[in-house]
């Protein structure tokens, strides 16, 4: 792709299938897409999907969902090779803030760019870990605790534990992620305790493997089974992807005790009031790109 340094830029709302082009960048940037989130992404937020263009090329791109009028999320921060260093990067950023305006907006940052984040009224508040491998599971959920597939009648009881877990409420994209047709890859699992939701995971097929996300439960015996079942789930020999907080060492014993090993690490970071979020319920974040 050449691209003029002078070039006409301009940063537009993105169709699904124009930011289908950020989602090969993330693939070539090794951050493993799932092979149908877009389309549970835009029922997030349809206006908050970027990209920039210059001479009619696309060139950079960025996620600002917003969640309600108080919480946003940044993602897909990218800007093509060809592009960098000629100011693209920064105009989209500046676009994406526009449309977040005064939220409290949060983001997992790659390190290198985390200073940069800094720089533009960001704080951290903890770490990420990603940690990937073929699972090895040798032994059945404790405590007699079992998972089963989440149904439509859960939602209600699924979307209270994401909101505490979250910190915001998202209804539009639990609909789309947890009970889209199986064709999308995902499959997600409860746990149920006294007709209450202790727990959900969802596990989707990506590009290579699988990532389970979010992984959320009010209990260590309430993660492993959610853990196993989608685990379970998966084709054998798969590589498994769970992204765990660094804070909470009860998630990151489950995922260092299936063998997983830590690949890269993000920096949680958000611009404003912070939520006040139960790490030791969170085992594994939705995704980079949307929180």
């Amino acid at each position: 792709m050449s691209l003029k340094p002078q070039g006409e830029f301009a940063v537009r709302r993105a169709t699904p299938d124009e930011f289908a082009v950020a989602v090969g960048w993330a693939r070539d940037e090794g951050w493993n897409p799932g092979i149908a989130d877009l389309e549970a992404f835009l029922a997030a937020d349809p206006s908050g999907f970027l990209i920039g263009y210059v001479d009619g090329k696309p060139v950079s791109s960025i996620s600002v969902v917003r969640y309600g009028d108080n919480h946003g999320f940044l993602g897909f921060y990218i800007v093509h090779p060809d592009g960098r260093g000629k100011g693209f990067g920064m105009a989209t950023w500046k676009a994406g803030m526009a449309h977040l305006g005064q939220r409290t907006v949060g983001l997992d940052g790659v390190v290198a760019q985390q200073d940069n984040y800094t720089k533009s009224g960001f704080e951290l508040v903890g770490r990420n870990i990603r940690f990937t491998g073929v699972p090895k599971l040798a032994r059945p959920a404790r405590s007699g605790v079992t998972a089963e597939v989440a149904r439509a009648d859960h939602s209600d009881r699924i979307e209270k534990l994401d909101r505490l877990c979250f910190g915001a409420p998202r209804p539009d994209f639990l609909q789309s992620w947890v009970f889209a047709a199986p064709a999308a890859g995902r499959k997600t699992f409860v746990v149920l305790e006294n007709d209450d939701v202790s727990g959900f995971a969802t596990i989707r097929k990506c590009i290579q493997g699988y990532k389970i996300g979010p992984l959320f439960a009010k209990t260590q015996q309430a993660a492993e089974a959610l853990f196993q079942a989608c685990c379970d789930e998966a084709e054998p020999g798969s590589t498994i992807t769970l992204d765990v907080p660094e804070a909470n060492q009860q998630a990151v014993k489950v995922a260092e005790g299936a063998g997983l090993e830590p690949v890269f690490e993000t920096a949680r970071m958000y611009r404003g009031t912070a939520p006040d979020l139960p790490c030791s319920n969170i085992f594994g974040v939705t995704s980079f790109e949307l929180g």
